[in-house]
């Protein structure tokens, strides 16, 4: 509650105003009568004791209606329709008020028909007026009395965004806003704002010349990576810097100002449109249930955390074996989730004893296991460990989910372990084949999610393209085709937890990621956004296929028949069956082979039960 000095304080600041609008009562009620008797003075009508007392009894009415409607709620220099909106609002209720009284007092007989109907007007146009006025002073040059200096701006998006961005570029004097860019035709040569739509986004190296433009501004949030890709090229084409808007998200917390404007990232050149998910039915299986993240220190595992804990489990579980990682992405958490109940665990997934002890003290409803290890040229000579972690350390952590009865098992896996050429991909295939058979056996129902390369992840190229950038090039790509799968982490986030809402066990989901992206494409990118010409102020050198890398990846199996699922470009594949004793006996010996450091008897194995693979029996590291 305000005290009444603060309140006293703010009417003082608003005097000005508030004497203005009581000032334009007298003066509208006059004016009536004078429009009324055809622009004459006509003093005996004027001066009668009738009309002073309805003025008074309108005049009352009006100053409590303004009180009323909250009509000082606004400010005058940033009038909007909702101050315009208070104003009729105001002007009906003294109406509505005034009128029994006039009546009872038998006042309204003397006052002609048309008065009031004109008092209505003229006084609308009084308030309104002043504050147009004034807005339009503030806001605009319409007048020329400011003339506006600053760089030389042209938005392109003539849209929502456009206009918001517009209005609050024209609040300051930092910037000039020349014109606007859209592909409509239907808004070729309108204005908004008194800025005009000059033509389609193909017209925009020859605006920016004729008109001189300094600096672009992109304002479509919902513009797909296509449009957003050609756009950005007409930019650089242009020489001129070149500045977006967030996202869609953004845009809807009210983010459409200068300050928001960013550099173009790559993950508006990479993305895609946002899936639409069922986050009704996601936040149905997570609020009020205990939930284990593996890896949660790491770029997925961490994102994963964020986002479930939005959704209200009971409790979070964040497990790994990074103790920095670990206490950073906790700390993270504590701060920006303040009512979560959250348990850390520095633990390895290979550590049976201590992931059954946890299992037991927490018992934990759903788990999703991103811990892994993921560098593929690095694994190719570290065989043992990729066996160790992936394949053993998912067993441990799947056996334990089993013999607890958790509801759900999340598997993270990846479109390396379709047609493996490589360690890591053939232990994460091992690793869903061990979930999916399981799933066959138990309660538990275990799901695997697989998707492609996620942007800016722990090293990926991306991270790595970045840092030969600031160290003056060259960048290195392997091969010139060479080609990848690519999805923001936020995303691929979600589509784990949307796989979970939808999975009853034993899928293996699979999103439909668009189109494959050039690794060298990708490295252009990169230098283009940093305002540099590739090949030509910075090189891209071609250093050959590393170790189990592929040229291309591929999403499913053939024997994989996919199906749609209600999720929307989310995939099902179908399951594939191994013999259990089989599975069970390989990986009894898979765990021999490591506490023995038998290489080429790994190999061997892992080639047994993923027979598609292509392994070499003796691996070299680079």
């Amino acid at each position: 509650m305000q005290s009444f000095g603060e309140s006293l304080r703010k009417l003082y600041k608003k005097s000005p105003v508030i004497a203005y609008d009581i000032c334009a009562i007298p003066i509208a009620w006059f004016l009536s009568y004078w429009l009324r008797y055809n622009l004459s003075w006509q003093p005996a009508i004027f001066l009668q004791t009738t009309s002073w007392v309805s003025l008074s009894v309108i005049l009352v009415c009006q100053i409590g209606a303004y009180y009323r409607c909250k009509v000082y709620r606004g400010l005058w220099q940033f009038s909007s329709m909702k101050d315009i909106e208070r104003i009729v609002k105001a002007v009906f209720w003294a109406i509505a008020l005034a009128l029994p009284i006039l009546y009872l007092s038998s006042l309204l007989r003397f006052i002609p028909r048309s008065i009031l109907p004109l008092y209505i007007l003229i006084v609308l146009m009084l308030l309104g007026g002043a504050r147009f006025l004034m807005r339009m002073y503030r806001d605009t040059t319409v007048f020329g009395f400011k003339k506006t200096k600053g760089q030389k701006i042209l938005i392109i998006g003539a849209g929502c965004a456009g206009e918001s961005l517009l209005r609050d570029l024209k609040r300051g004097r930092d910037y000039q806003p020349l014109g606007f860019l859209d592909d409509k035709p239907s808004k070729f040569g309108t204005e908004i704002h008194g800025v005009s739509v000059l033509g389609a986004t193909d017209d925009l190296p020859k605006i920016v010349a004729s008109l001189q433009i300094e600096l672009i501004f992109i304002a479509i949030p919902s513009a797909r990576s296509k449009d957003m890709r050609r756009i950005v090229s007409l930019c650089e084409l242009s020489h001129i810097p070149f500045r977006t808007l967030p996202s869609l998200d953004a845009l809807a917390q009210g983010l459409v100002q200068v300050h928001a404007l960013r550099e173009v990232k790559l993950e508006d050149l990479l993305g895609r449109e946002p899936i639409k998910l069922d986050w009704h039915e996601i936040s149905t299986h997570i609020r009020a249930k205990r939930v284990l993240v593996t890896g949660a220190g790491g770029s997925i595992g961490a994102e994963l955390c964020r986002q479930i804990a939005a959704l209200r489990p009971s409790q979070l579980l964040i497990l790994d074996n990074c103790e920095f990682n670990l206490y950073s992405i906790a700390q993270e958490l504590s701060r920006n989730f303040k009512h979560l109940l959250i348990d850390m665990a520095l633990i390895s997934i290979t550590d049976k004893v201590a992931v059954r002890a946890h299992f037991k003290r927490f018992k934990p409803h759903l788990i999703f296991h991103a811990a892994a290890f993921k560098h593929v040229p690095m694994l190719e000579c570290h065989i043992r460990a990729a066996v160790k972690n992936n394949v053993l350390g998912t067993q441990i952590m799947a056996d334990t989910a089993a013999q607890m009865d958790v509801q759900k098992f999340v598997l993270i896996s990846t479109d390396k372990a379709v047609n493996p050429t490589n360690i890591m991909g053939t232990t994460k295939r091992v690793a869903e084949i061990y979930c999916q058979n399981l799933n066959t056996r138990v309660k538990t129902e275990f799901i695997t999610v697989r998707f492609g390369n996620v942007l800016g992840s722990a090293g990926s190229v991306v991270p790595l393209f970045k840092q030969q950038l600031q160290q003056g090039g060259p960048l290195t790509v392997t091969h010139p085709d060479i080609e990848r799968y690519f999805m923001t982490i936020p995303e691929a986030c979600q589509l784990i937890l949307q796989a979970m809402s939808c999975g009853q066990g034993g899928e293996i989901y699979v999103l439909d990621m668009g189109e494959p992206v050039k690794i060298r494409y990708l490295a252009e990118q990169i230098i283009r956004l940093a305002g540099k010409v590739p090949d030509k102020d910075i090189a891209i050198e071609y250093t050959g296929l590393r170790a189990g890398e592929k040229l291309f990846e591929e999403l499913f199996h053939q024997a994989e028949k996919l199906t749609k699922t209600d999720c929307e470009k989310l995939f099902k594949a179908h399951y594939r069956g191994l013999d259990w004793l089989a599975l069970w006996q390989t990986m009894c010996l898979l765990e021999k082979a490591c506490i023995k450091h038998q290489d080429d008897e790994l190999l061997i194995l892992l080639q047994s039960l993923v027979p598609e693979s292509a392994l070499t029996l003796k691996p070299v590291c680079d």
